[in-house]
């Protein structure tokens, strides 16, 4: 009867020497610290971003042995702000000095609402310094500060929340651009001379409206109107823009411009070129 030889030499020494060799055991990712955050409070609710961004959270590192035991939320804090000058994210970073932590890993829900731009390239060293370990969704794992990929793809989602960004007040500025044009809506602050700011009726948001909201449009101020008039006519006769018509127009009551920001603002207008007392050589 010949003895069955094994090809692992070292199983083979186990078995002479009566050696049972135990499973390995893998306690998972362990406990970490959540990260999130939320630009505004009056267009998003607070409570409900953090319920989703921690839930996907919870979802991507709870299947590998994760528990998340602390959270770090911004509440009105834009992806622009650097981590330093957001409370919470300051405060977890705080946190990376801390030996009595309890948490090894940091996880984030959602990789484009933390970082934006070259964030993540100047605190990802400051984590790993600490021996945290960083987990993000998008890359479907830990960071790994060694392949070359993991930092091509936070540099590229960077970016994607960058442009995002740009994109959202692109939008906002074209939106309010055409509502002024198209509605004569007034979109804030002091009304331009020659305008009035007069009710527009119920606000056309439906929410708003029901809010009590009024919609405001701006409307030609018709005693301010023959100045302003006055002012492109004697601007095309070739009246100097910079001391000629401002020094005529200041001596114009009752409503000039100088005499209209005064009534606005409380106090009289200082400047020598807006008063008229330019002196050209």
């Amino acid at each position: 009867m010949t003895a069955e030889i094994s090809n692992d030499p070292w199983s083979t020494l186990d078995e002479i020497l009566g050696l049972e060799v135990a499973d390995p055991v893998d306690n998972g990712i362990g406990e970490l610290a959540g990260y999130g955050r939320c630009s505004t409070e009056d267009n998003q609710d607070p409570e409900t971003s953090r319920g989703w961004q921690f839930g996907n959270a919870r979802k991507f590192v709870e299947p590998l042995g994760g528990r998340i035991v602390e959270e770090f939320f911004d509440v009105g804090q834009s992806r622009s702000v650097p981590w330093e000058r957001r409370n919470e994210a300051a405060r977890l970073l705080a946190e990376l000095k801390n030996p009595r932590r309890t948490w090894n890993a940091v996880v984030v829900g959602e990789g484009t609402r933390c970082w934006f731009g070259n964030q993540f390239s100047l605190i990802a060293p400051r984590f790993a310094a600490y021996g945290v370990d960083l987990w993000v969704p998008e890359l479907g794992g830990k960071y790994d500060p060694r392949n070359p990929s993991h930092k091509m793809l936070m540099s590229v989602l960077g970016g994607m929340s960058e442009s995002e960004r740009q994109h959202v007040q692109a939008r906002v500025r074209a939106a309010m651009d055409a509502q002024v044009v198209n509605e004569g809506r007034h979109q804030g602050g002091r009304a331009p001379y020659g305008y009035v700011v007069v009710d527009g009726g119920p606000h056309p948001n439906p929410r708003k409206a029901a809010e009590g909201f009024r919609l405001r449009v701006l409307a030609i101020d018709k005693e301010a109107a023959d100045v302003v008039r006055r002012i492109f006519a004697e601007y095309l006769e070739g009246v100097g823009d910079r001391c000629g018509l401002p020094a005529a127009l200041h001596l114009t009551p009752p409503s000039s411009p100088d005499t209209a920001n005064s009534l606005r603002t409380g106090h009289l207008v200082s400047c020598p070129v807006d008063s008229g007392g330019c002196v050209a050589g």
